[in-house]
């Protein structure tokens, strides 16, 4: 009899915890391809280095994937001039790095919020982050 009844419970919570998680799964991921590639002002004035970031977008919504794909070259541009204008020393650090995606992300958000009217992105991630 317990036994009937811990199966019972056990299946029943097992089937409210998957209801749930499906319930939650509307987020959704872009990625830009190819990278993003561009130069960066050396200490010196006449060495520039180059920058290399595979950028990921987390949306709010799995149906807004088509909306963030028709505005890629606004959203590219913005990268690449955000990562132009950096010096090298915030490039190559941690914590520069970090400020250079926040900064990127409240960019991204401003520029699909202006053009759409609606707040897409839920975070901008860098996954992949190469200098030189």
């Amino acid at each position: 009899m317990k036994k009937t009844v811990f199966a019972g419970l056990f299946v029943l919570i097992a089937s409210l915890v998957s209801l749930t998680a499906r319930a939650d799964s509307t987020v959704g991921y872009f990625g830009f391809e190819p990278d993003i590639i561009t130069n960066y002002i050396g200490t010196s004035s006449k060495k520039m280095g180059y920058v290399r970031v595979t950028v990921d977008l987390m949306l709010n919504n799995t149906s807004d994937i088509a909306t963030v794909e028709h505005h890629t070259p606004l959203l590219r541009d913005a990268l690449v001039e955000i990562l132009s204008k950096e010096p090298e020393g915030k490039i190559k650090s941690l914590s520069g790095r970090e400020e250079i995606r926040v900064k990127s992300a409240a960019k991204l958000k401003s520029l699909l919020k202006e053009e759409t009217g609606q707040e897409i992105i839920r975070e901008v991630l860098f996954t992949k982050y190469l200098y030189h």
